[in-house]
């Protein structure tokens, strides 16, 4: 799945934690079109606070969209889940913590692992139904085109508040992209048994997932233990924004308090 060399700071980043916090193990997600670039900040911020960490990169992603072409979110998925059992069977209590549709995945495993997650952080996922006409016409223009550009996928490029380059891919390949819509129902309505404490943290600027997805998830969870967390001052990509020093006390405290042997 990987043909073309990974972008430097692309690459996976682990770190084993020290001191108490070593117990607690947590899994970050990037994004799709993404890589660690995005995640890289808070993984070491939270390796910093001695927590262990495990920082992946999806299959097709952080080199090339041609690599990306081949995949799909069950490779994507499959690729969390296993970060999850790895840190499981080395005896950690395990969060799992996505940005957008990391934040998805991560969502959707808690829902699906409670067994092995005994916490999500969700920031800015995707959740509802994608609006549009360009999402209504995906699943004709992909047997037609193999990618779109960014922009015209409805992707926001570098959507930070202050600046800088979390070094997406500038098209998006269509199929992976169905991948995804395909999935969502079954997340949603996942939720119903949802058991897992979870961190929403959404930023009501994003240019790219509707803040409404993080609304419509906290409504979903209403009577569960759901804690929001408002990224005021950032746009999506918030790991790499104003807020992130919030995000980092944020999921600091959330893990000391779900990571509780």
């Amino acid at each position: 799945m990987t043909t073309y060399p990974i972008i430097a700071g692309a690459e996976p980043f682990s770190a084993p934690g020290h001191g108490e916090r070593a117990a607690i193990g947590i899994v970050l997600s990037h994004g799709f079109t993404g890589n660690p670039v995005s995640m890289r900040a808070l993984g070491e911020a939270l390796a910093t606070q001695g927590f262990c960490v495990e920082l992946v990169r999806w299959p097709g992603h952080g080199t090339h969209w041609k690599d990306m072409a081949t995949t799909s979110y069950s490779d994507w998925r499959g690729e969390v889940e296993r970060a999850i059992d790895n840190l499981r069977k080395a005896g950690k209590r395990v969060i799992v913590a996505g940005l957008s549709l990391g934040a998805t995945i991560a969502l959707d495993l808690a829902g699906a692992r409670a067994d092995a997650v005994v916490g999500c952080v969700w920031i800015n996922g995707a959740l509802l139904d994608r609006e549009g006409f360009v999402a209504k016409l995906a699943p004709l223009v992909a047997r037609i085109v193999p990618a779109l550009p960014a922009k015209l996928a409805g992707l926001v490029e570098n959507d930070i508040a202050k600046g800088g380059n979390e070094q997406a891919y500038a098209k998006v390949p269509l199929k992976p992209a169905l991948s995804v819509i395909k999935e969502l129902p079954r997340i949603r309505a996942q939720l119903a048994s949802f058991k897992v404490p979870v961190l929403v943290a959404y930023s009501p600027q994003d240019h790219s997932v509707p803040p409404e997805n993080s609304r419509a998830l906290l409504r979903m969870l209403s009577g569960k233990d759901a804690t929001e967390l408002l990224l005021e001052r950032s746009y999506h990509v918030a790991t790499m924004d104003h807020d992130f020093e919030a995000l980092v006390t944020a999921i600091v405290a959330f893990a000391d308090r779900v990571g509780k042997a």
